[in-house]
């Protein structure tokens, strides 16, 4: 169980909900043509996936027991349960299953994209767990766009098992075309993003007793925690801003329903509580970074009502 807790399983449950939907989201408002669909390679994209997300949460963990014996002493897993030399162990393990399927998936749709981008990620969320979560602003971006890359590995998967060098492909002038609309798996990316740089900074507010002592240069550390949570607040006020200027002036390109722009709104207008709630009381960085984690959540089920 403690293994479990350290892997974060509501997270990765989310990355699964995330990309289901948009498999079913990208299934079922293309009815009108055939789209090749292996699920048990979509499977393994799945899963590779979470494997890079619980290797990137176990060496993050790693780095962080001196901060979390301050910000969290009861949540230490690692040095406590879970010997170090095993958490870098199974960390390795689940980067190199990662890039073994992606080496796969690359052989078999001929596209170097997935064995680039899980070296990449799993590389980066080590170094970010060293150096980059030590800088201002660079490691909230870095994690904010882990996030949002959730829904482009979709993408990618739909474009090169539908859009390779075959027949049929939109790549040969002389055959049938294939247009697929992925416009709201990228508003969800564009969404996730601005969401997740807000919780990042709020959740540095959290932390920051455990990250003076590891020497973390947080934005909250520089301006105060007062100013930093406002900057979190407009941040997250953009996905708000994303969702009107995209049905303004691109809802006909979104084949979507209304009652999906509905979730969406509802989603992103969630964020403006953080503007709200400081009026009424003083917030809670718990309470604010639930706030955003539920708004994510909220804009994510949209896709199951294409």
């Amino acid at each position: 169980m403690k293994f479990i807790k350290l892997l974060r399983p509501i997270n990765l449950l989310i990355i699964v909900f995330t990309m289901i939907g948009g498999a079913y989201h990208i299934s079922s408002t293309n009815y009108f043509q055939f789209i090749r669909f292996n699920a048990i390679d979509f499977g393994l994209l799945i899963f590779s996936t979470l494997l890079i997300a619980g290797a990137g949460n176990i060496i993050n963990d790693y780095f962080d027991i001196k901060a979390d014996r301050i910000n969290k002493p009861k949540k230490i897993i690692i040095g406590k349960y879970i010997k170090k030399r095993w958490a870098i162990l199974i960390h390795w393990l689940f980067n190199g299953l990662a890039v073994i399927i992606s080496i796969y998936l690359s052989v078999k749709y001929h596209s170097l994209w997935f064995v680039f981008i899980y070296i990449l990620t799993g590389n980066f969320l080590w170094y970010y767990s060293i150096k980059l979560k030590k800088r201002v602003v660079i490691g909230n971006l870095i994690i904010a766009l882990m996030t949002a890359l959730i829904p482009i590995l979709v993408i990618q998967f739909f474009k090169v098992s539908n859009e390779s060098n075959e027949l049929f492909s939109p790549f040969h002038s002389t055959t049938w075309g294939i247009d697929i609309n992925y416009n709201l798996l990228y508003l969800l990316a564009v969404c996730a993003l601005i969401t997740n740089i807000a919780r990042e900074i709020i959740k540095d507010i959290q932390d920051m007793k455990g990250d003076q002592e590891i020497r973390v240069r947080s934005l909250p550390m520089l301006i105060g925690k007062t100013k930093a949570y406002w900057i979190a607040a407009i941040i997250a006020q953009l996905s708000l801003v994303s969702c009107t200027i995209s049905y303004v002036f691109f809802s006909e390109v979104f084949p979507i329903s209304k009652q999906v722009w509905v979730i969406l709104f509802v989603s992103a207008s969630i964020n403006i509580l953080l503007v709200l709630i400081p009026l009424v009381r003083k917030p809670t960085m718990k309470r604010c970074s639930l706030l955003l984690k539920i708004s994510l959540f909220i804009g994510i089920c949209s896709l199951y009502f294409s």
